[in-house]
């Protein structure tokens, strides 16, 4: 088993050098260990809702939380000139405190710590405690709920940068989640290599 892991991470590392426009894809599982619950874990959100149950509180404030080693390792990809696009389903912020450039980031779940104008979709922070946009907009929150769109923008230029990838990383995804977990399969049709972060490696190509 370990042999057969550092072959896949071996692998996966070739993939990188060779790879000219890498695409990273996450959602929850990336911050777990960052303190933030996954979402389809035993505990996790999605299993809680299923069974009728309230979310858990985070036992810290959210502003406490800091983006873990999976973060930072994406960072260091970005520094490297390899990353080309991120896409996240996570709203918790980390990938910007981590030091990702907002040009390079897609938050399709919209991100908590943000408010978006309902007229002209400008973002602003939270804490600088704006009602309204300078276009006169209402300001409202950012994060997507369940049964809204997804933001117009983000979802165009995943998609584009899906179809332009070589390399699709996925870290911490269970893929089940449409229309984002059609995006690895847009980057396999056009010819990308595919691997899958999880519990395991998985890799496609």
């Amino acid at each position: 088993m370990k042999e057969d892991l550092e072959k896949r991470i071996q692998i996966l590392s070739e993939w990188l050098d060779e790879s000219r426009h890498l695409v990273v894809f996450t959602w929850a599982g990336i911050s777990t260990e960052s303190g933030l619950p996954d979402f389809r874990a035993p505990d996790g959100i999605s299993t809680r809702k299923d069974k009728g149950l309230a979310p858990k509180r985070l036992n810290r404030p959210w502003d406490s939380v800091e983006p873990n080693s999976g973060h930072m390792a994406i960072v260091e990809l970005q520094k490297m000139g390899k990353l080309k696009f991120l896409i996240s389903q996570n709203v918790d912020n980390l990938h910007l405190k981590s030091g990702i450039y907002p040009d390079l980031l897609a938050e399709l779940h919209g991100n908590m710590t943000k408010l978006c104008c309902a007229r002209c979709d400008n973002k602003v922070n939270k804490s600088n405690g704006m009602t309204m946009c300078q276009c006169r907009g209402k300001l409202v929150s950012s994060v997507v709920d369940f049964g809204q769109s997804l933001p117009e923008k983000d979802l165009r230029l995943s998609f584009e940068h899906s179809r332009k990838s070589d390399l699709f990383l996925v870290v911490g995804s269970s893929l089940v989640v449409t229309p984002a977990a059609d995006m690895p399969l847009e980057a396999l049709r056009s010819g990308a290599k595919l691997a899958i972060i999880n519990d395991f490696f998985y890799f496609f190509y």
